[in-house]
């Protein structure tokens, strides 16, 4: 029977996400590229999560087999081993236990890949599907169909370099500040670069004329499964409009396809709420292959 442990720093996180890349397909829930930047996009203790999150794993013969990490006590993301199905029930319905246990949110969401295999835990415990809810959309594209390399009039390409830090951080903190407030600071992405799977040349900016940064992707590459994951891509907001978002992101899937990679994945916003992401991939010949659902119940 496998056997929890609480989350205690970087080794666990590495467990996590050997954990999904050693089962990945198009409808798992994370990359490793993924945990990598949620853990890092704003500043952590490396040891311990924050004060309004908790992190556990469930162990068995020496490996990860499932995982909870709850973001907030009325938000929890989790993953299991589809290739242990015994296991992975009894792991489900722990979770969920430990969550609750945790929590004192009356009202708690879980959110999942459409089909898990948590589901009969969520629907035990009483959380019940919302289809119609927001939610992600995992788009995949074969690099051989890559788009070309584009040209933007006035504007460069390049990986970043160590002396970008604290400029890399603001051009994403600047972009995504129409969606909600960033705290990827310059101290974020330092502890971000020395995580992995993350690689310096696969982190690509787009300059203007001045050479000031207006753009990037952050591109992470998975040797085991050959999967790169695009994430996150951003643009500022007064440079919008001539393409960059969308020349950043092919300029750096190049390389990524130069070091291997065969497949690239996102997985934007699959709702009408936030569609411009999921379109703008869309046009570079991503397609999307599975999508998550949230449930919810309420403690009232």
């Amino acid at each position: 029977m496998p056997t929890r442990r609480d989350f205690s720093g970087p080794g666990d996180l590495r467990a996590m996400q050997a954990m999904c890349s050693r089962v990945w397909s198009p409808s798992a829930r994370f990359h490793p590229g993924q945990l990598a930047w949620n853990r890092y996009c704003e500043p952590v203790d490396p040891t311990r999560p924050g004060p309004d999150e908790a992190i556990a794993l469930w162990w068995a013969d020496g490996e990860v087999v499932g995982f909870g990490w709850a973001e907030s006590p009325d938000w929890l993301e989790l993953q299991l081993d589809p290739t242990r199905p015994e296991p992975a029930g009894a792991v489900a319905a722990e979770v969920v236990a430990w969550f609750e246990d945790w929590s004192d949110a009356p009202r708690q969401s879980v959110h999942v890949m459409a089909g898990d295999q948590s589901e009969p835990a969520l629907a035990e415990a009483g959380f019940r599907a919302d289809p119609t809810s927001w939610h992600f959309t995992h788009h995949l594209l074969d690099l051989r169909e890559l788009p070309p390399l584009r040209h933007v009039p006035g504007y460069g390409f390049r990986p970043v370099e160590k002396a970008d830090a604290t400029a890399r951080a603001a051009v994403h903190r600047a972009a995504w500040a129409d969606v909600g407030h960033s705290r990827f600071t310059a101290e974020a992405y330092v502890q971000l670069r020395q995580a992995w799977p993350y690689r310096p040349d696969l982190d690509w900016v787009a300059f203007d004329p001045t050479g000031a940064l207006v753009a990037s992707a952050l591109v992470w590459l998975d040797d085991r499964t050959h999967v790169a994951l695009v994430e996150p891509v951003g643009c500022l907001p007064q440079h919008r409009g001539r393409g960059l978002a969308g020349a950043v992101t092919v300029a750096a899937l190049h390389r990524a396809r130069d070091l291997g990679a065969r497949t690239g994945l996102v997985s934007p916003r699959g709702d009408d709420d936030h569609a411009g992401p999921r379109h703008l991939y869309q046009s570079l010949g991503f397609h999307p292959v599975a999508r998550t659902v949230t449930w919810t119940r309420s403690l009232d």
